[in-house]
């Protein structure tokens, strides 16, 4: 699963996840992609259940690009814990997503196969999803 190398932190503060995501809001490396339409904390596990049904799905062929990075320490206290004694510990890693992020990019397969493939990995997250393709510039 996808976790940061090194972080300057151990532990972050939450941040507000509002606002939609201007970086990273076109199909910049493949053909197709998986557009988010709403916000939330994608942890790793879910990223990597859905680049498993893509590559399963298309049975090895294409290339896939995985176009969000979960870097953002989640904590959790344990349960029936009273309140107070300090932050709990790192429970797990997750990506900060917002409306309009390209989640997945894919090429090298055709049009029904790569919505198919998004099909799939789109029912492993969290989130609504759009299926979107590369505009063509016209210059």
């Amino acid at each position: 699963m996808l976790t940061p190398k090194r972080l300057k932190f151990r532990k972050q503060q939450r941040r507000r996840r509002s606002g939609c995501d201007y970086a990273g809001s076109t199909v910049a490396f493949g053909q197709y992609g998986l557009k988010a339409m709403g916000d939330c904390w994608m942890s790793s596990r879910q990223i990597e259940a859905a680049r498993v049904a893509l590559t399963r799905h298309v049975k090895r062929g294409g290339k896939i690009w995985i176009r969000v990075f979960p870097d953002k320490p989640v904590t959790k206290k344990p349960l029936e814990t009273r309140q107070g004694k300090g932050k709990g510990p790192v429970e797990l890693y997750a990506a900060v997503i917002r409306p309009g992020r390209i989640l997945f990019e894919i090429e090298g397969v055709d049009l029904q196969t790569a919505r198919d493939a998004m099909r799939l990995a789109a029912q492993k997250l969290p989130i609504k999803t759009r299926f979107v393709e590369r505009e063509v510039s016209h210059t």
